[in-house]
C-alpha cells in the first residue's frame, strides 16, 4: 500500500466540526474512542470528552468544561500546570492560545493533529501533538516548544500530556519494584490531592517505580469490565505522573519528564520535543486495553516486531565469569543438542590488563580476553556455524569500572561531582554521554565487534547502576540538563547503530527490569523483564508486564533458581521469547528429552504466543493458580498455560471459561508439554468442543498438586 500524507494549516478560523458562530471542536478518535476539545471566543482550548465514541457529534454541543488543554504556569491556573518558564523580562507566567490547527492523514490507519498555541504576550509557542491509530485504539501526544525571545529560558517543567476525566472516584493501578522483585502491582483509590509516581534514576529509571500505569473512573476495571485507562510515557529516562484530585473531584492527569534536576536551557528559535505519551481506552476493562497496546508495540514501538525471534542458550548460570574457549566450545555444543537457535555469551569475555574475572574491573576495555580466548571470539563464531547455531555476545557500554583501562586514560569521560569521592555501585561508575567523543565510543563498542565478527547475531546489551552523584565535565554550566541530555544522547547512539545495523536482534537488559518503555524499544528487538528467574515468582511478574507488553518482547529464561521442576519453569518461559540459561550437561536423559520437544511444540505454537491475543483467564492474586491464554486472530488455535501455586492442601479447582474463541467453531483441545513417559490427567484431553461450550462452560485445566503446570493446544477442526 502506498503511503500518502495529506497536511492543511488553517489560522484562527479552521475548518472542523462547527458549533454555532464562536466555538469550534477538534475531535480526535479511534475505532471505539473520541478524545474531544473545544476552542472557545476566548481562543482557549479546553477537553470536554475523553471516552466511548459519540455517533452523533453534534451532541458534543451539550457539553461544557473549563478544562483548559496544556495550562501555563503563573497565570490563574489554581492547580498543577504543564509548563512553566520565565521569560527575560523577569515575567513568570505563559498565557497560551489557540493559533492554528494542522490535520495529517499519514496512511489509512493513522491520523496526525497539531494544535498550535501561543503566548499573546510573548513569542512562545507550544505545538501539541497527536497520533491516533485507528484500528489499535491508541493515541499518543507530545508536544513541541519554542521561543524567539532575545535571550534564553529555562524550561522549569514541560510536560507530554495535561488529561482529565470526571468521575465519582478514581482507582489507580500502578507498579513497582526492586532488584529480584519486579512488577509488583498495587491499586488504590485517589482521595482529594496530589499523587506522584515517578523516578530520579537515571539510567535504570523504571527500578522502583515502572511507567506503566491504569487509570478506572468510578470503581475498579476487571479483566472484561469497567472503564480502563492505561497510559505510559515513551522516555527512557526519568519520568513524573501526577494524578491530582481538585475541590471539584475533577482528575487532572499530567505525564512527562520528570522536571527534577532537570529544568532546561532552551535557546532562541531552538525547538525542544517532550517525549510522547501513550494511552488505551476502554469500557470493556483491562483485557481490552492490553490487547490494543500489544498490537500498537508490535506494529509501531517494536523493533521488527512483526519477526520471529531466537531461542537461545545463555553461558551464564553454567560459567558465570570463569570460562575458557574449550568450555565455550562444549556449551555451543550443548545449545545444537538442546535444540535453539542460538548460543549467548554473556560477561567476562573482554580486557587484558585488568581482566574481566569478576564484577569489580574492565568494563570499558571492550577487547577480547588473551588468556580465556586466545583465538578471538571468531573462533567461537566458527564453531556455532559449525554447530549449527548462530552466536550473540554480552555488552555494557554505558559503563566503566574505576579499575580500567578507559577510567585511567579518559577520567574526563565519567559522571561524577568534582570535589567529592566517587560513588561507586556495583563496582562502576556512568560514562558522560552527552559529550560526543563518549558517544563514539559506545557506539564502536557494537561497530568494532560487528566489523571484526559481522557473523555475530545478537547483542545483549546491559546497563547495571542508575546514576547517583552525577556531573557531567562535558555541559559545564549546563549541569540541569544532564538527566535530559544523557537520554538523547543514548538515542543518538541507537540511532547511528540501528542507521549502520538495522535488524541486529539486541536484548534491553538492566540489571533486570530496569530499563523498560516504550521509548527504547524501538531500538530493540526485547527486553529483559527481571533476573528474578524463579518459575512461582515469574507467574506474577510476567502477568504483570502482559497489561502491557507484548510476550514475543519479554524474554523469559529457564535456568536453575527456584524449587519448581523443569517442566514447570519451562511452561512459564513458554508465554513469551523462550531462552536457556542452565546446565543443559546436568540434565538426565528425560530432562534433555523433555527440553527438546518442548523447543519443538514451541517453535510450532510461539507464532500463537507472540501475534496472538492475550486473555489473562484466572489471576494468581485471586487464588492458588493462574490460567493465561493466547489465541489468533481467526481464531482457529489458541494456546492455553495453567500454573497450580503453593498451596497447604489440595484445592478443588473449579472450570475454566475461555475467551478469544468462535462460539460457531469446534476445537479440539489436548495437553502437550508433557515429560516422557507421562500421560495427561486431563479428563478431556482429545476432546472436541463447541467454541460456545469451551467460553459460556469452560473446561478443567488446573490440578490440584501444588507447583504443577499445565499447557493445552487449542486446534480448530
Amino acid at each position: 500500500m502506498k503511503k500518502t500524507m495529506i497536511t492543511f494549516w488553517v489560522i484562527f478560523a479552521f475548518k472542523s466540526f462547527v458549533i454555532g458562530q464562536t466555538d469550534s471542536l477538534i475531535i480526535l478518535e479511534t475505532k471505539n474512542t473520541q478524545l474531544v476539545y473545544s476552542v472557545k471566543n476566548n481562543s482557549k482550548v479546553y477537553q470536554i470528552y475523553l471516552g466511548e465514541k459519540l455517533t452523533n457529534k453534534v451532541e458534543f454541543t451539550k457539553l461544557k468544561s473549563d478544562k483548559e488543554i496544556y495550562i501555563g504556569a503563573g497565570t490563574s491556573n489554581l492547580f498543577e500546570s504543564a509548563i512553566q518558564t520565565t521569560h527575560n523580562d523577569g515575567n513568570p507566567s505563559l498565557d497560551l492560545h489557540f493559533v492554528g490547527k494542522e490535520l495529517k492523514t499519514l496512511n489509512d490507519n493513522v491520523t496526525e493533529t497539531i494544535i498550535k498555541l501561543a503566548d499573546d504576550k510573548y513569542p512562545f509557542e507550544v505545538k501539541l501533538h497527536y497520533k491516533a491509530y485507528y484500528n489499535e485504539d491508541v493515541m499518543e501526544q507530545w508536544a513541541e516548544i519554542i521561543h524567539h525571545e532575545k535571550k534564553p529560558l529555562t524550561l522549569e517543567n514541560y510536560a507530554s500530556s495535561m488529561i482529565f476525566f470526571d468521575a465519582d472516584k478514581y482507582f489507580l493501578t500502578h507498579f513497582y519494584g526492586d532488584w529480584a522483585k519486579d512488577m509488583r502491582v498495587a491499586e488504590e483509590q485517589l482521595q482529594s490531592g496530589i499523587k506522584v509516581i515517578d523516578s530520579k534514576l537515571g539510567t535504570r529509571a523504571n527500578v522502583y517505580q515502572t511507567p506503566f500505569f491504569i487509570i478506572s473512573p468510578n470503581k475498579p476495571a476487571e479483566e472484561n469490565t469497567g472503564e480502563a485507562f492505561a497510559g505510559t510515557l515513551a522516555w527512557t529516562g526519568n519520568f513524573k505522573f501526577t494524578f491530582e484530585v481538585d475541590n471539584q473531584n475533577s482528575l487532572r492527569l499530567i505525564s512527562g519528564i520528570n522536571p527534577y534536576a532537570s529544568q532546561y536551557k532552551l535557546q532562541p528559535n531552538q525547538t525542544f520535543t517532550t517525549p510522547a505519551f501513550i494511552f488505551s481506552y476502554s469500557k470493556s476493562g483491562k483485557e481490552a486495553v492490553s490487547q490494543n497496546l500489544h498490537r500498537w508495540v508490535r506494529k509501531y514501538s517494536l523493533l521488527d516486531g512483526d519477526k520471529p525471534r531466537m531461542t537461545l542458550l545463555n553461558n551464564w548460570e553454567a560459567t558465570a565469569f570463569n570460562f575458557d574457549e574449550q568450555k565455550l566450545s562444549g556449551l555451543i555444543g550443548d545449545a545444537s543438542k538442546l535444540g535453539v537457535d542460538m548460543f549467548l555469551l554473556d560477561d567476562g569475555w573482554f580486557a587484558n590488563k585488568y581482566p574481566r574475572n569478576n564484577d569489580k574491573t574492565s568494563l570499558g576495555d571492550w577487547d577480547v580476553n588473551k588468556t580465556k580466548l586466545p583465538n578471538g571470539l571468531g573462533v567461537l563464531v566458527k564453531e556455532a556455524t559449525k554447530q549449527g547455531v548462530k552466536f550473540g555476545i554480552w555488552i555494557e557500554p554505558e559503563m566503566v569500572n574505576p579499575k580500567s583501562e578507559l577510567y585511567e586514560k579518559h577520567p574526563d569521560w565519567i559522571l561524577r561531582l568534582p570535589n567529592r569521592e566517587e560513588h561507586y555501585m556495583r563496582n562502576q561508575l556512568v560514562l558522560d554521554l552527552p559529550n560526543p567523543k563518549v558517544q563514539d565510543f559506545v557506539f564502536s563498542v557494537v561497530d568494532n565487534l560487528m566489523t571484526e565478527n559481522p557473523d555475530i547475531a545478537y547483542m545483549k546489551w546491559d546497563c547495571n547502576r542508575p546514576m547517583t552523584s552525577s556531573f557531567s565535565p562535558y555541559l559545564k554550566e549546563n549541569q540541569s540538563q544532564m538527566y535530559v541530555d544523557y537520554v538523547l544522547a543514548f538515542y543518538k547512539i541507537l540511532d547511528r547503530v540501528r542507521a549502520k545495523y538495522p535488524h541486529l536482534p539486541i536484548m534491553l537488559c538492566s540489571g533486570g527490569g530496569g530499563r523498560i518503555d516504550y521509548g527504547a524499544l524501538k531500538y530493540f528487538t526485547e527486553y529483559w523483564p527481571t533476573d528474578n528467574t524463579d518459575g512461582y515468582e515469574r507467574v506474577f511478574i510476567q502477568w504483570n508486564y502482559s497489561y502491557y507488553m507484548p510476550a514475543i518482547a519479554t524474554c523469559n529464561h529457564i535456568t536453575s533458581w527456584g524449587k519448581q521442576s523443569l517442566k514447570y519453569r519451562t511452561d512459564v518461559a513458554m508465554m513469551g521469547k523462550m531462552g536457556y540459561d542452565i546446565m543443559i550437561s546436568h540434565f538426565t536423559d528425560k530432562e534433555l528429552k523433555f527440553s527438546q520437544d518442548a523447543i519443538k511444540n514451541y517453535n510450532r505454537l510461539s507464532n500463537i504466543v507472540w501475534f496472538g491475543n492475550v486473555y489473562r483467564l484466572v489471576s494468581p492474586y485471586d487464588g492458588n493458580r493462574a490460567v493465561v491464554m493466547y489465541s489468533n486472530d481467526s481464531k482457529t488455535k489458541a494456546v492455553l498455560f495453567s500454573y497450580t501455586l503453593n498451596t497447604l492442601f489440595k484445592e478443588i479447582h473449579q472450570k475454566v471459561k475461555l475467551r478469544g474463541l468462535d462460539a460457531s467453531k469446534k476445537y479440539k483441545v489436548k495437553e502437550i508439554n508433557l515429560f516422557p513417559d507421562t500421560k495427561s490427567k486431563f479428563v478431556e484431553d482429545n476432546q472436541s468442543f463447541s467454541g460456545d461450550y469451551l467460553m459460556k462452560i469452560g473446561i478443567s485445566v488446573s490440578p490440584n498438586t501444588p507447583l504443577t503446570s499445565n499447557v493445552y493446544e487449542i486446534t480448530a477442526e
